[in-house]
């Protein structure tokens, strides 16, 4: 720990003890010995001494142990050439001091009767609340319990401005925490500052005036105390559990505006026992390493206007968003509503306009939370009828985030922002596609809205991973274009981590079934070697979401005896799909196109189908727009594939799945593939042609015809004969 911390909190600690001691020789002889002393209408005596030490602080005479007590825990001041101080000491100093300012305060009551309010709110001609009285705790202390407010900021000092004061004040009270106030900074005191500014202040608002003097926050830690008292079961004198109990239940920290004297470094000091770290706005030593604090101790040279969120950040806090701030109704009942042709007032991607959304980590201090940026036209720019491109970039931070976790928080996207009345969402990563209903822009619907349910529902669901999130929406072609890019490197990654994993060498595969509010019978079963029909979920994508929501749409599934392994049909995932499709889907066989093929939504990459003249597969995908040689179009394709329903000779695929060894294996593999779009075939080039390497047929790949060779069965079968396709010397699939 730093030496200067160290020296000034232990420094500091000297001072208050000796201060509040004075204050007791006074005491004793104005009042004796043998005054009753008190906190006014409460049980807990003096609460912080009490719930540390088991002592009844009844009388002034019962503070002369204490003061003993305190005596024992100063280390020695610390030398200019000689020095010894570590942590240990200086938190002794800091518990030291919190004994003896909360003496110091219980005898201010005896000297000074009208000092504080002794109220809820503040008086006309006083603002200063003083310590809460039992009343008062009750009532506000069982939000530190069940979560309605997680804990508080103590700040110590005031900011250069009442602006300033009063944005900080609402930053804080709308992550729900209360704020203590003490102290000065140059004369200049916070809760005078929000009164200045016309901030009501007090219990209800949640911005309590504890006090004018640094002592007031021995008030703030002795509330803590309570809490663990008084809900947590916590025994007085079980120092060790009142602590643990508030370094794990009670968010709270210290903010220490302005410069940080030797009395504020050992109330700082002191703080730290509890594990509530200090934020600082000054230039003062940090204290970086984790200990005794959920994260570092010390954090200073903060801006103004990023040390609440920094703050958050240290004490560990985990936002909560409760209420999405949307003119629009927002709720699950809304997830499988269909924008229809008559109600549409213009959609984006879906094959109409460029569309893409992308989820990716950063570090803390790349990411501001709360962040929304639309750049580009939004509803209100636009015409009814009038389509506009889409890039949705979610930026993510966090101290339990993970790369792997990634794609579990991209595809909340999907129920997240159907979640929203007049607004539907299909597909995903490059494929997605929003349609908006007129009577949501009635109500006023803004892309912005789009980034405030993405921020507030991921804070709220996957606050255990998530500190910080920010979203920005782009409508203009070339900031599109660039997300893009950016998303194709961040899929290619993904796609790499499956490494050498098979499905032959894992029992367990995954399941899918966040599409069911469209396909209420469709469940989706993701193995090493087949990437969901989306594109957007692998193996390990599955095993990460269960691991983050065990409950979620993501779960284990045993596969259980291998009935047939061409097929890919084993005993545990027909079990599994029977009861999850509620008996609509009584068998699955993940290896087939004809016989049992997977059911799928709507939201798969690719369709593949018979091609019964060819003796062959085509695979098509979503952005080709053109016929295909099974005389039908994707969106048409689409409809015999999707609904939940079991189609032989038609089932969604992904792109990936195309190179993968299980693709198709039933009915011959890879060699049944006849057709694929140009463009598509460009795309997955690469890895086609590996995989015909592995099958010892590395000529396959030119074999394979694209629309330049035709878009009817009778123009590919030439070209299959032509090249000699070997599809053509298969057995008719059945």
């Amino acid at each position: 720990m730093s030496k200067i911390i160290c020296s000034a909190a232990i420094r500091g600690a000297h001072k208050i003890v000796d201060m509040a001691e004075a204050s007791f020789d006074e005491a004793v002889k104005k009042f004796g010995a043998e005054h009753e002393v008190a906190y006014p209408n409460t049980a807990y005596f003096l609460p912080v001494i009490y719930s540390m030490l088991g002592a009844k602080v009844k009388n002034l005479g019962d503070m002369k142990d204490i003061f003993q007590e305190c005596r024992k825990l100063l280390p020695p001041v610390v030398g200019d050439n000689v020095w010894l101080p570590y942590l240990g000491q200086a938190l002794d100093a800091g518990m030291a001091t919190f004994f003896a300012e909360e003496m110091f305060e219980a005898i201010r009551y005896l000297n000074e009767p009208n000092f504080y309010t002794k109220t809820e709110d503040t008086l006309a001609d006083n603002i200063w609340l003083g310590a809460a009285d039992d009343v008062i705790f009750r009532k506000r202390g069982v939000e530190f319990v069940d979560g309605t407010a997680p804990g508080f900021a103590a700040i110590v000092g005031a900011p250069p401005s009442k602006e300033i004061a009063s944005r900080i004040a609402l930053e804080l009270q709308e992550k729900n925490l209360y704020i203590f106030m003490h102290d000065h900074t140059g004369g200049v005191r916070m809760a005078e500052q929000l009164l200045a500014a016309g901030v009501q202040v007090g219990w209800n608002t949640r911005l309590v005036p504890f006090g004018p003097t640094y002592t007031s926050a021995v008030f703030a830690i002795g509330f803590a105390c309570r809490v663990a008292l008084a809900f947590g079961g916590v025994k007085p004198g079980d120092y060790k559990g009142n602590l643990i109990y508030n370094k794990d239940r009670t968010f709270a920290f210290v903010m220490a505006l302005g410069e940080v004297t030797d009395e504020w470094y050992a109330n700082a000091a002191g703080a730290i026992n509890w594990g509530f770290p200090t934020i600082s706005d000054w230039d003062i030593p940090e204290v970086l390493p984790t200990g005794i604090c959920t994260y570092e101790h010390v954090v200073s040279r903060v801006p103004h206007e990023e040390i609440v969120q920094k703050a958050i950040e240290v004490r560990g806090l985990k936002v909560s968003i409760t209420k999405i701030d949307i003119p629009m109704a927002f709720g699950p009942a809304f997830e499988g509503e269909r924008i229809r042709k008559d109600d549409l007032f213009m959609e984006c991607g879906g094959g109409r306009t460029s569309g893409v959304e992308v989820l990716i980590s950063k570090h803390m201090d790349e990411v501001q939370d709360g962040l929304v940026v639309v750049e580009g036209p939004d509803i209100k720019d636009i015409k009814a009828g009038q389509n506009l491109p889409i890039a949705i970039l979610v930026e993510v931070a966090g101290r339990e985030m993970q790369s792997d976790f990634e794609p579990i928080l991209e595809r909340q996207f999907h129920h997240l922002i159907n979640y929203i009345q007049g607004i539907m969402h299909i597909g995903q990563r490059n494929i997605m596609w929003i349609r908006i209903g007129k009577g949501a822009v009635e109500k006023g619907f803004s892309f912005a809205h789009i980034g405030k349910v993405l921020h507030g529902k991921l804070h709220q669901e996957f606050g255990a991973i998530l500190d910080k999130v920010q979203v920005k929406i782009f409508t203009v072609q070339d900031k599109v274009e660039e997300v893009q890019r950016l998303a194709h490197k961040v899929y290619d990654e993904r796609d790499l981590r499956l490494g050498s994993m098979t499905d032959e060498t894992e029992d367990i595969f995954y399941s899918c079934t966040l599409c069911q509010s469209f396909a209420p019978s469709h469940v989706c079963i993701i193995t090493p070697e087949r990437i969901g029909m989306c594109g957007a979920y692998n193996w390990l994508d599955g095993k990460a979401s269960y691991q983050i929501n065990p409950t979620g749409p993501n779960q284990p599934v045993e596969k259980g005896e291998c009935l047939n392994p061409t097929q890919g049909s084993f005993a545990g995932i027909n079990a599994f799909v029977q009861q999850a499709s509620r008996g609509a889907v009584p068998e699955v066989d993940c290896y087939s196109l004809m016989n049992n093929p997977m059911t799928a939504c709507g939201c798969f990459e690719c369709i593949a189908a018979m091609l019964p003249q060819c003796n062959g597969v085509m695979i098509v995908d979503r952005d080709f727009r053109g016929m295909t040689p099974s005389g039908m179009k994707f969106t048409t394709l689409a409809g015999m594939a999707g609904g939940g329903a079991q189609t032989p000779g038609f089932m969604g695929v992904s792109k990936h799945y195309i190179s993968s060894p299980k693709l198709l294996l039933a009915e011959g593999g890879l060699k049944r593939l006849v057709w694929l779009p140009k463009a598509l075939k460009e795309e997955i080039k690469d890895k086609l042609i590996k995989r015909c390497e592995a099958i010892g047929m590395p000529e396959l790949f030119d074999m394979i015809a694209t629309e330049e060779q035709g878009d009817t069965e009778e123009q590919i079968l030439k070209f299959l004969k032509e090249k000699n396709h070997p599809a053509l010397a298969m057995e008719a699939a059945v």
